[in-house]
């Protein structure tokens, strides 16, 4: 039963639109299947969300050319299947309780770059809104299209 034992661990994720409303999805390094995912990390001690949110989202895509469109409501969080337990973040936590930021990339597509100190994607694309869910791992499908049933409600 160590499932219940671990803690979630502390997140945030960034939904990065372009000017076309379409959003930045990267395809991990770990499972470079045709799984896509959004930036995302954890956050570090004495963090606050909005500071991790720039920092992880730079640490991933090189991205700094952002505009703040919104912090969304409440909480988002997935539970890590049985596979995985254990061996994600050194096996501390069972999976993330995240905050999500909608920001709105003003940059040149030249500015992402995934060659970075620690890179966590191998590919990036822009896709629709309506995709979003098809295209995440199945662990975090549901924290997915929660996720766009918010951003539906003010991105049209």
């Amino acid at each position: 039963m160590v499932k219940k034992t671990l803690p979630l661990r502390i997140g945030v994720g960034a939904i990065v639109l372009n000017q076309k409303n379409k959003i930045f999805v990267g395809k991990r390094k770990d499972n470079p299947v045709d799984k896509w995912q959004m930036p995302q990390g954890g956050v570090d001690k004495n963090e606050n969300f909005l500071t991790a949110m720039k920092r992880e989202l730079h640490e991933e895509t090189s991205i700094k050319n952002i505009e703040i469109i919104k912090e969304l409501d409440g909480w988002f969080h997935y539970e890590l299947p049985k596979n995985l337990l254990g061996i994600i973040w050194k096996g501390k936590f069972r999976g993330q309780k995240q905050k999500w930021f909608v920001v709105r990339f003003n940059g040149e597509e030249s500015e992402i770059n995934l060659k970075t100190k620690h890179p966590e994607f191998i590919e990036w694309k822009w896709i629709e809104m309506n995709e979003l869910p098809s295209v995440i791992v199945d662990f975090k499908k549901d924290v997915y299209e929660k996720l766009l049933i918010e951003l539906k409600k003010f991105i049209y």
